[in-house]
């Protein structure tokens, strides 16, 4: 049996996105921090398919000590998608943000998302089928006012990701790494970014995407040979592209 791993599963993207693999037929691995949300996905995955395997693990990946916990707890599984999707934002100048969610949000944006694509290059990068996914953001390709930090760690994620892309390449490797960089969509993204209760996305924010269009988004890039996935900030027009970045082979 092969699995599909989604982090941050527990809302938005991440719980769209193990939708849209189940109905694929997909077996799933779906972690987050909340497990009574997890428990709802795996129930609304029997409804799309009785007979697909769902494994929880409740996890808070900001935290070092668990990312690794969380990867050796997955050994006995055979891993086809690997997506790292779990991640947050800040909206605040440098100067005025909160350095202890700061703190939280470089570990999981940036070293959870290191961590665990490595863990899984070190395993899978000769398995024939195998891809990892790396969700980004708009803001990855464009520092927005008010969020340069959360933008610099989602920069991060776009170069680290499509660097590793063109190293597996280069390497021959079987397995492939893609971005995906979603502009604004409908999630608790903007609830935890601002620290706000509840947000209202219409007819206050003039475009956006539906968590489950974002999804679907996911899968174009998961089906085609393209290594960003990409949504254009003016158009919302969804593109796949190859690298963005320069890529510098190291001679020797």
């Amino acid at each position: 049996m092969k699995y599909t791993v989604i982090t941050g599963a527990s809302s938005g993207i991440g719980y769209e996105s193990a939708l849209a693999f189940a109905a694929r037929g997909k077996n799933l691995i779906i972690a987050a921090r909340r497990m009574e949300e997890l428990d709802t996905l795996k129930s609304k995955v029997a409804e799309i398919n009785a007979d697909l395997d769902v494994v929880i693990r409740t996890v808070d990946l900001s935290v070092t000590a668990n990312v690794y916990e969380f990867y050796e707890s997955l050994r006995k599984y055979q891993i086809e998608t690997w997506i790292n999707n779990a991640g947050f934002g800040n909206f605040a100048s440098v100067g005025e943000q909160n350095l202890n969610k700061i703190e939280s949000m470089l570990h999981l944006n940036i070293e959870a998302l290191t961590i665990l694509s490595s863990l899984y290059v070190r395993d899978y990068a000769q398995v024939a089928g195998t891809q990892i996914i790396n969700v980004s953001s708009g803001g990855g390709y464009l520092i927005v006012a008010d969020a340069v930090t959360y933008c610099a760690t989602k920069f991060y994620v776009s170069a680290f990701t499509e660097g590793l892309a063109q190293e597996l390449k280069g390497n021959g490797a079987s397995l492939q790494a893609k971005v995906l960089a979603p502009a604004a969509t409908e999630t608790e993204f903007a609830k935890r970014a601002l620290d706000l209760d509840d947000i209202q996305y219409e007819g206050v924010i003039p475009k956006y995407h539906t968590a489950k269009e974002m999804a679907g988004f996911m899968l174009e890039l998961y089906d085609s040979d393209k290594v960003v996935g990409i949504v254009d900030g003016e158009t919302y027009e969804f593109q796949l592209k190859d690298p963005i970045y320069p890529y510098v082979t190291r001679t020797r």
